[in-house]
């Protein structure tokens, strides 16, 4: 009897993981196939993590639209993706590009037309363009915070809001934006970058919940440090650029992985994703549950920076 009982608990067990495995594999080929002929439009697509995410799309068989401001950038990404699509097994496609300042909201409606007209539709909407900024309050313009929340916020929310129509209209779509760590909690000498990215996470997750009934996911990826030159384009408190690769950047995540995750977000449907270690983590749950410790923890570090330099 044991031995009948031990027997079919181990075929029931050894069929479960089978089914489990089975389950696995069905939903790796559903989800691989599903980019494949997908129209996606990614801003900031010249450089950095834009460019990365050019690549794993590229190669995923998606049809992409790649906006930026330099024309001649854009067109580097696109010739180096045609070349690297000799010998695919996948169907790849010859990107399209739109050239535009993200920081002019005048100019996005136009953008939005253009980008309907290279395929009629918009399947998946990449918002990654961004600036970064390091300056002490005291010290910053008004201007300059203008300036980094018509970059960081205005221009995406512009640029989503004008292709949304056609998304809600087909009721297909999704919508991704790369935030920042720092737009769920925010340190010293960030406070025009930090701000921006709590508005795109506060607008955004409104978004979600809007337009959950149509269908449309919205995702928010939270990277902490990238290796980029984020940090070297930063601009700082009187507007100039602030011109140093901070260490904290430099040791930061391959921008190769982020995309690779940025992918599998929009694959998986994720709502909200943070890429970051676990210091970052546990800041974000120190600021909710005990902010007095949290607060005093920022205090303490903004006296031992004293000014924005390299952490």
């Amino acid at each position: 009897m044991e031995r009948i009982m031990g027997g079919g608990v181990l075929q029931m067990i050894l069929a479960s993981a089978g089914l489990l495995l089975l389950y696995r594999i069905l939903v790796r080929l559903r989800s691989g196939a599903a980019l494949q002929d997908a129209v996606v439009v990614i801003t900031g697509a010249s450089s950095g993590l834009g460019k990365e995410c050019a690549r794993v799309f590229h190669a995923a068989g998606a049809r992409l639209v790649l906006c930026g401001r330099d024309a001649r950038r854009l067109q580097q990404v696109v010739q180096e993706l045609t070349a690297s699509s000799t010998g695919s097994q996948r169907q790849t496609y010859t990107p399209s590009t739109v050239i535009f300042d993200l920081s002019d909201t005048n100019t996005v409606e136009r953008a939005a037309e253009e980008i309907l007209k290279c395929y009629g539709q918009v399947d998946v909407l990449i918002n990654n363009a961004g600036i970064s900024y390091r300056g002490n309050i005291l010290d910053t313009h008004l201007s300059v915070q203008r300036d980094v929340m018509e970059t960081n916020y205005f221009g995406p929310i512009a640029l989503t809001q004008a292709l949304l129509p056609s998304m809600v209209q087909r009721r297909s779509g999704h919508i991704v934006v790369i935030s920042s760590v720092q737009g769920k909690i925010a340190i010293p000498y960030r406070s025009a970058y930090a701000a921006s990215k709590h508005a795109t996470q506060a607008y955004f997750d409104c978004l979600r919940a809007e337009i959950e009934r149509y269908g449309i996911p919205v995702t928010v990826i939270s990277p902490g440090y990238i290796r980029t030159s984020l940090s070297v384009n930063a601009v700082t408190g009187d507007g100039s650029k602030y011109g140093v690769l901070d260490k904290t950047t430099a040791m930061g995540r391959d921008p190769g992985d982020v995309a690779q995750a940025v992918l599998k977000a929009v694959r998986q449907r994720s709502k909200d994703v943070i890429l970051a270690g676990p210091l970052p983590h546990l800041a974000i749950y120190l600021r909710t549950l005990w902010p007095a410790l949290f607060f005093k923890l920022m205090s303490s570090r903004a006296r031992k920076e004293q000014k924005p330099k390299d952490e």
